[in-house]
């Protein structure tokens, strides 16, 4: 590649990150629906093993996608709702519990129960809960006030399904006008680095939300089984966290552990909490991950994290959604990078 084909390469690349930035509200629905498109294509592939048409195919992954969508704003959301809002609620309550729990506790060790004092954390959770509140209905004043605003979510609230139905239905066409385009020397490298993306975002994309799902209703259900009132938020919060080693398990027992003490006042539900986290982790490192995510993994969990975090500093809610498949090809990059680095004369 000549230097000038290289300066207008980069030219390229500044110039579409300067428009992702400006047109971020505008691309936000096309983003959605091409990460929706490309988790349902497998699936349309396969039903059309089962000799049947392309459109067909597309109608039953959309209407899934239909479904799936309708159940989580009319019944899950709500419920998740109606659980943060009784924590809230209870939240004072609780804490003068634990901090009655903690100072009987100093009082059998011998120290001092002064340097324990949680009203100050009360109060402040207090006036943060009221300021969200009217924050909240501030914004809610304001886009009922604003046609614009309303006819924006309108607009993305019909334009993603649409979206996402043509993308489904010509996903292949795509791929197969993108491969025809490439230069014809650099094609076979192409397509190679790009199937080593598309496994690695395989792999985190469609197999760890899969592995997220389950983790979350096997939480949901076990603390469901004990009793515990925060069953679903918990069970959710843990089972979004498990994409990083560890740290579902971890927050899980936490969050779960604290908010079963303070509701039963007994130890012997803390043990089945971790007797359910710990279930729930043996099966998704004996089945759940070796079946949907397996070793295509590529991205450390701290590259993950970092990726999504700069992601969204930088282009907002269209950089969370861009942030992994970015990061995806940055790592495949690397990867090659480095093999070539270590053939090159530099390094022997």
């Amino acid at each position: 590649m000549s230097d000038t084909n290289k300066f207008l390469l980069l030219g390229i690349l500044i110039l579409s990150g300067w428009l992702m930035m400006e047109l971020s509200s505008v691309l936000t629905p096309f983003f959605i629906a091409a990460l929706l498109a490309y988790l349902g294509d497998p699936l349309v592939d396969r039903l059309e093993n089962y000799r049947l048409s392309r459109t067909l195919s597309v109608c039953v992954v959309f209407a899934i996608f239909v479904l799936t969508g309708m159940i989580l704003l009319l019944i899950f959301i709500p419920m998740l709702s109606a659980q943060l809002a009784s924590l809230f609620e209870k939240l004072p309550a609780y804490l003068d519990q634990l901090q009655s729990s903690l100072e009987h506790l100093l009082q059998r060790v011998g120290l001092s129960t002064d340097m324990i004092d949680l009203n100050t954390v009360k109060t402040a959770l207090q006036d943060y809960w009221s300021e969200a509140g009217k924050m909240a209905g501030d914004v809610f004043g304001y886009m009922t006030r604003s046609g614009l605003v309303i006819l924006q979510w309108l607009t993305n609230l019909i334009l993603i399904p649409v979206l996402t139905f043509y993308l489904l239905r010509d996903w292949d066409d795509l791929v197969a006008r993108f491969r025809e385009l490439l230069p014809r020397k650099h094609a076979d490298k192409i397509i190679k680095i790009s199937g080593e993306c598309d496994d690695m975002l395989a792999g985190f994309l469609r197999g760890q939300l899969m592995v997220m799902l389950a983790l979350s209703i096997m939480y949901c259900i076990g603390l469901t089984f004990i009793g515990l009132d925060l069953a679903l938020l918990i069970g959710v919060i843990a089972g979004i966290v498990s994409f990083v080693p560890y740290l579902g398990l971890f927050i899980g027992i936490l969050l779960a552990g604290l908010a079963a003490y303070l509701q039963f006042q007994e130890w012997l539900p803390i043990l089945w909490v971790v007797l359910i986290f710990g279930f729930a982790q043996t099966i998704e490192g004996m089945f759940l991950t070796p079946r949907f995510v397996g070793e295509r993994i590529g991205l450390h969990p701290v590259a993950v994290i970092f990726a999504v975090m700069a992601g969204g500093t930088l282009f907002g809610f269209v950089g969370v959604l861009l942030a992994l498949p970015v990061a995806a090809v940055v790592m495949v990059l690397l990867r090659h990078a480095h093999h070539r680095y270590l053939n090159s004369h530099l390094y022997t």
